[in-house]
């Protein structure tokens, strides 16, 4: 692909995750109201080992963990947990390359998003086995980081063989901001965990995106998106919660924006509101930003992208159909005439 963003921009998606443990329905979901740009469906209800962690876990190459009291810790062989999460991931796929046949969406040209917990959302949250955050081993964490990018290259590769299709691969970084501020606390309260500086931060990312050697996402939650990092790692597009985005930090997407990134804008609520918003309600605060950034209004097709604001595996059936179905509203809007919203 030559122009990884171009495989970003204009498109609607999700984050990952969905209600329920129902995956036939699930993917067929998924495939059918998101046609630009679909994505491997997460369900964290089904338990432990089809979390974020879990998940990505069995795609560490030569690593394995381990369910902990505290989480997951680095084991010295394959445990029960991993092959739970295992045995899930292989259901998935088999699901969604089963529907995607069905579809009829082999070799149509459409693209798939595959979704992992990020390198420093894994560090941060995986221990070593005496007990301590990877994050406090410099060397764990290069390890987790070059495990992570074999093993994500590797699995979009497989999707990519099973459904003929372009893979856009996202990396959940919800950890992101408390590791570059220092948040994090180690095993005990009075244990400070020293925040890792931003060039090593951006140098890890990059580390990772070119071993992936496809469009890459990064998706945060964080009120504090660290943009600058992203944009030195290379990370072709930023998904974030746009409700949360401060003003004082629209400059640092409106240079994003500028330097060739996506901006993925969460526009609809990953939870259920207490009133389901039409589109042109949803669309207003991305319409709101380009204007007050000085950008012409076609950037919302060139240079935008619309998700939910997180992950909808805590909403309810109904939401999650009806987020998705306004998305598609937005993106519509955006891409056919941006400039009378």
């Amino acid at each position: 692909m030559t122009d990884p963003a171009a495989a970003l921009a204009g498109v609607a998606t999700g984050i990952g995750s969905w209600p329920g443990t129902d995956i036939a329905n699930a993917v067929t979901t998924v495939i059918g109201e998101l046609p630009d740009l679909p994505h491997v469906v997460e369900l964290p209800a089904r338990g432990l080992g089809a979390d974020m962690i879990g998940r990505t876990g069995v795609l560490l190459v030569d690593i394995e963990i381990d369910a902990a009291t505290s989480g997951y810790r680095v084991s010295r062989r394959p445990s029960t947990t991993s092959r739970r999460a295992r045995d899930f991931l292989t259901e998935d796929l088999d699901v969604l390359e089963e529907q995607w046949e069905l579809a009829g969406l082999r070799g149509s040209g459409r693209a798939v998003k595959v979704q992992a917990a990020g390198p420093l959302t894994m560090a941060a949250d995986i221990e070593l086995a005496f007990g301590h955050r990877a994050l406090t081993d410099r060397g764990a964490v290069r390890d987790i980081a070059g495990s992570l990018a074999e093993g994500v290259a590797a699995h979009a590769d497989e999707v990519a063989r099973r459904l003929g299709a372009e893979v856009v691969v996202q990396f959940d970084e919800p950890r992101i901001a408390a590791v570059l501020a220092g948040r994090l606390q180690g095993v005990t309260s009075l244990e400070q965990i020293a925040a890792v500086p931003a060039p090593e931060v951006a140098d890890l990312l990059g580390s990772v995106v070119q071993r992936v050697n496809r469009p890459v996402i990064v998706h945060t939650c964080s009120a504090d998106v660290p943009f600058e990092v992203f944009g030195r790692s290379g990370v072709h597009g930023v998904s974030f919660d746009l409700s949360l985005l401060p003003t004082s930090r629209y400059d640092a997407v409106g240079d994003y924006l500028e330097s060739g990134g996506v901006a993925v804008l969460g526009v609809v609520p990953g939870t259920d509101p207490e009133k389901y918003p039409a589109w042109r309600e949803s669309a207003a605060p991305a319409v709101e930003l380009m204007d007050r950034l000085g950008f012409p209004r076609r950037y919302l097709a060139e240079r935008v992208a619309v998700s939910p604001t997180c992950g909808l595996s805590g909403a309810s059936l109904p939401w999650a159909r009806h987020a998705l179905t306004v998305l598609r509203d937005v993106r519509a809007a955006f891409t056919e005439d941006p400039d009378a919203l």
